[in-house]
């Protein structure tokens, strides 16, 4: 280990040591539940406060997409921009090897390409459940694409980066299912507004349930199925970016390993 190395290393630790000796009092738990806390325990899901509930019972997605939305939006374009800088920076992998894209040599033994293709197909339906049941259940749209990506990851590192590309799962398809997600997660945050202007009545970006000032909103429930307002559909359209944008990022880097 060089020296540099080595002082960086212990610069961590003894930050770390520090910041968990003098934190420890503003650490700890206290007996009462805040106040914020407990608005968010008894309003997440209230059917009996209408103007109030996010109408999930999933506290943390209420949280995420609802109570502090704006900030989610943004933290997502953030992660939009850094895979868009990641691929123009290397767009000369394509330009330089292009023939290599239809190549499927590679791989590993033919008992590890057998169980990737039965549990590739596992993988992408638990992840689209935790993403589709994140307003019901713990989990919501960037875990579950998360979880998807872990498949054409698996399928990449056993069949190879180019078994993916021969089958038209680019780079290119990819960025586009992460704009559609991107575009719907947008259009999801001004859907209740837009539908408040036309009908000329008071609503906001990034409403969800009516409100006591702005009785506009997304319903609840459809046909008995609790979809929590815009939750669901938010976390449908991150799970396709995250999950779209996780498979671009694995390819440019397997990509720029072979040209190492």
């Amino acid at each position: 280990m060089k020296l540099a190395e080595l002082t960086l290393l212990v610069t961590l630790i003894l930050s770390l040591a520090l910041m968990l000796t003098f934190a420890y009092n503003y650490l700890a738990p206290t007996p009462e539940v805040r106040n914020l806390a407990l608005f968010y325990l008894i309003t997440t899901y209230n059917p009996q406060l209408p103007y109030y509930t996010v109408n999930s019972p999933e506290a943390v997605t209420a949280i995420v997409w609802d109570y502090r939305g704006l900030d989610t939006l943004f933290e997502t374009a953030v992660f939009y921009l850094a895979l868009i800088a990641g691929l123009a920076l290397a767009r000369r992998l394509y330009r330089e090897n292009p023939v290599s894209f239809l190549s499927t040599n590679g791989g590993l033994s033919i008992i590890v390409k057998t169980v990737t293709k039965i549990t590739s197909p596992m993988i992408i339906a638990v992840g689209a459940s935790i993403g589709l049941h994140g307003h019901l259940t713990p989990g919501g749209g960037f875990q579950g694409g998360a979880t998807i990506a872990v498949a054409p990851m698996v399928i990449i590192i056993t069949f190879s980066v180019f078994y993916l590309l021969t089958r038209k799962v680019t780079t290119e398809k990819m960025l586009l299912i992460r704009s559609i997600g991107l575009i719907g997660i947008g259009l999801t945050a001004i859907s209740v507004f837009i539908i408040g202007l036309a009908a000329g009545r008071l609503a906001f970006v990034f409403q969800n349930m009516p409100k006591a000032n702005a009785p506009m909103g997304l319903p609840g429930q459809v046909n008995g199925v609790l979809i929590s307002g815009t939750l669901w559909f938010f976390n449908l359209f991150e799970m396709l970016a995250v999950a779209a944008g996780f498979t671009m990022a694995f390819a440019v880097l397997m990509l720029a390993g072979k040209e190492r």
